[in-house]
């Protein structure tokens, strides 16, 4: 393996011709100068150069190598450019992997928040819910996953990950406005037991079975779908009710379908994870940054 800063001297002799005069204009003693090519010529196990009277002249393995070194004196410029960049957060590539209200809701302001004061950063965005979106975090296929989890449920977190949390998020019971119950401000649970119900992912299934059981009753679950498009849909169709997020309610696009809160209160905790390395990456931390604001925005919203 060569030392590059051997590769960088033995270019300026090449290119000046002596020992002394690549010392001049590197600020180095003659004696340096020659232990420092007396070590090039170690790494590379044969001489490179020879003596041709008082000066000197390539061999042909000096030949060879000074053919190469000035492209590698070149790419390690573009390295050192290339790494200043990403460490003054003026590029980089972030990959993240959220679920699909936290990509409708969490995602676009911070996106805006950072592109606003780094430009140059630029966010790769994949969809998947947890626990699949952590999955893909541990097989380095993203470097930030956002996901949630509901208290009490089975699924400790990898000890590779940090987990940061970002907030609580509060699930309500979406209803058809023409419904007995949306008059009210909130909906005791016990009073949706001769409901149908739409589930939702399988995380969200296991709660839903849960919490119904803790009001005791076990719900007429007749349609499941991770989509929340469709769920809206179903619901102001009158196929069933459902329980689901707030930040679902801030892209309800149904004018027959209404949210309102769960009596007693019910949340899932929505946390952005990263392998614990990738927090020293400036563009992985400045997005993570991003997205707390945006979640402490939505906090009491």
């Amino acid at each position: 393996m060569f030392d590059s800063r051997h590769i960088r001297t033995f270019h300026e002799v090449v290119s000046t011709g002596s020992y002394s005069a690549a010392a001049r204009a590197l600020g180095y003693t003659q004696p340096a100068i020659t232990q420092q090519m007396k070590a090039l010529e170690r790494d590379a196990g044969v001489p490179l150069f020879a003596r041709a009277g008082r000066g000197l002249r390539l061999t042909e393995a000096g030949e060879a190598l000074a053919r190469h070194a000035e492209q590698i004196l070149g790419s390690l410029s573009a390295a050192q450019q290339q790494l200043g960049a990403l460490a003054r957060l003026r590029a980089g590539r972030v990959r993240v992997c959220a679920f699909p209200s936290a990509n409708a809701t969490l995602i676009p302001p911070a996106m805006a928040g950072l592109l606003a004061d780094h430009p140059g950063v630029r966010v790769e965005l994949m969809e998947a819910e947890p626990p699949e979106s952590l999955q893909r975090l541990l097989r380095g296929e993203c470097d930030i996953a956002l996901a949630f989890s509901y208290p009490g449920a089975p699924g400790e977190v990898p000890e590779e990950l940090v987990e940061i949390p970002l907030m609580e998020d509060q699930l309500t019971i979406l209803l058809p406005v023409g419904h007995p119950l949306a008059r009210r401000h909130a909906v005791r649970l016990a009073d949706l037991a001769e409901e149908r119900w739409i589930a939702g992912c399988p995380r969200c299934r296991a709660n839903l079975l849960t919490i119904c059981a803790d009001a005791g009753f076990d719900p007429d679950v007749v349609f499941t779908t991770d989509d929340n498009l469709a769920v809206q849909s179903l619901v102001a169709a009158g196929v069933g009710i459902a329980l689901m997020p707030a930040l679902v309610l801030a892209f309800m696009c149904h004018a027959k379908v209404t949210g309102r809160l769960v009596e007693p209160h019910q949340f899932r905790r929505v946390s952005a994870y990263v392998l614990r390395e990738h927090l020293r990456v400036p563009a992985t931390a400045l997005v993570v940054e991003e997205l707390k604001r945006a979640a402490a925005s939505r906090v009491g919203c």
